[in-house]
C-alpha cells in the first residue's frame, strides 16, 4: 500500500474508523448503544456503497472510450448499482422495520462484491487503485459483517 498517495491512504483508512466505532458500540457498549450503532452502520455501509458507485461513474467519464458509443457500458451499469442496492437495503427502514441485521449483511455483501468492480478498472484506474481498494473494501465488508453478527 506504499504506492498509494498518503493522503488517499490516510483518508481511506480514515474511512474505516465509525464502522470500527459502530462495532465497538455493539459489543462494547451498553445495551441502550446497540440499536443506534445497528442503524448508524447501515447507513454509513449504504454511504460508503454510493461514495464508490460514484467513484466507478467519475473514472467512467473520464476515460476516452467514453465516448464511444456501446463501449464501457458494463461501467456505467456498475456505477448505478451501489446507490440501487443501499436503497434497497434501507427501504426497510422506511416502512417501519427495525432490524437492521439483514441489511448490513446485504451491504456487507455488496462491498465486498464491489472488489470484482475495482478489479476490473485497472485500464481506467490510478495503479494504485486496488492496493487501496482491496483493504478498505474487506475491511468495511467484514466490519459491517461482524456488526450485524453482534
Amino acid at each position: 500500500m506504499r504506492e498509494v498517495p498518503s493522503r488517499a491512504r490516510l483518508l481511506g483508512l480514515a474511512g474505516l474508523l465509525p464502522q470500527i466505532a459502530c462495532l465497538l458500540a455493539v459489543y462494547l457498549g451498553p445495551a441502550e448503544w446497540r440499536e443506534t450503532a445497528l442503524v448508524t452502520a447501515a447507513l454509513y455501509a449504504a454511504l460508503i456503497l454510493s461514495f464508490l458507485g460514484g467513484t466507478w461513474w467519475g473514472l467512467a467519464a473520464g476515460a476516452p472510450a467514453a465516448e464511444r458509443r456501446s463501449a464501457l457500458g458494463w461501467l456505467w451499469l456498475a456505477a448505478v448499482l451501489p446507490s440501487l442496492v443501499a436503497l434497497a437495503a434501507l427501504a426497510p427502514f422506511a416502512l417501519g422495520y427495525t432490524g437492521a441485521e439483514p441489511s448490513l449483511m446485504m451491504l456487507g455483501g455488496a462491498l465486498l462484491v464491489a472488489l470484482a468492480v475495482d478489479g476490473r478498472l485497472s485500464s481506467l484506474a490510478p495503479r494504485w487503485w486496488l492496493s487501496l481498494r482491496v483493504p478498505l473494501s474487506i475491511g468495511l465488508g467484514v466490519l459491517t459483517f461482524l456488526i450485524a453478527l453482534g
